[in-house]
């Protein structure tokens, strides 16, 4: 337990000391949004797709957050597949077609590797339709066909170790960092954008806790405001 607490706070402070300017202009990006009344698309394979749900109607969270979900990417129905379909070339067009993304709107790109056809191929498809585009990877994969940091206009190093695992146990490692890294850039800038937005006079749509007084409301007011907007509402 120690050992593995010690490598995530460690990459976290890495993410805060080295990646302070990317985290600024991805809070910039967000802000920009926000006071423009669009959405923040986000998006992941796999274990990736952890984090666009983490940020995803629930008590804390921008309203104005809309997972890019498709079931044959993520992981509960046929792990092995989803495995195999992120690397399959022509599968992100057609998912970013559903998701109803806008000029204005901000679009996220997480993938440890960003080097599978998946990810990288939605990232090109947000910029096509000239949206604001943000990569969360590890450069560890630059030598190995990593490319999505290179490609977006906000990249933000993940900092994540080739392999991700970190924890020798015997021949093989244990313990991965990619969803801690993730999270933490993902909800730091969101954090951050909401304080400048409000900063500018522009109120950000925050979900509040069903399980306090006045939450459920406040939820449905938002829910109404994105419906429509939000794919997975």
């Amino acid at each position: 337990m120690t050992e593995y607490l010690k490598r995530i706070e460690e990459i976290l402070e890495r993410i805060e000391l080295e990646e302070a300017d990317a985290l600024g202009r991805l809070s910039q990006a967000v802000a920009d949004v926000i006071c423009g009344d669009g959405i923040v698309h986000v998006f992941g394979c796999g274990h990736s797709h952890l984090a666009a749900l983490d940020t995803f109607y629930r008590a804390g969270g921008l309203a104005c957050v809309s997972p890019v979900l498709d079931v044959d990417l993520m992981l509960h129905d046929g792990a092995a597949k989803s495995s195999r379909m992120e690397k399959m070339s022509g599968i992100a067009a057609e998912v970013f077609r559903r998701h109803g993304v806008n000029k204005g709107d901000l679009f996220v790109v997480i993938s440890a590797s960003g080097k599978n056809a998946a990810p990288v191929e939605m990232l090109r498809a947000a910029k096509a339709a000239g949206v604001t585009t943000a990569a969360v990877a590890s450069s560890a994969y630059r030598p190995f066909g990593g490319v999505l940091l290179d490609e977006a206009d906000i990249p933000v190093d993940c900092k994540v170790p080739h392999g991700d695992a970190v924890i020798d146990v015997g021949d093989a490692k244990m313990g991965g960092l990619s969803t801690y890294a993730s999270l933490f850039i993902l909800n730091s800038a969101l954090i951050e954008g909401a304080k400048k937005a409000l900063a500018r006079g522009v109120t950000p749509p925050i979900y509040t806790s069903g399980n306090v007084e006045g939450g459920t409301a406040k939820n449905v007011a938002l829910e109404e405001r994105y419906f429509g907007r939000v794919k997975h509402l």
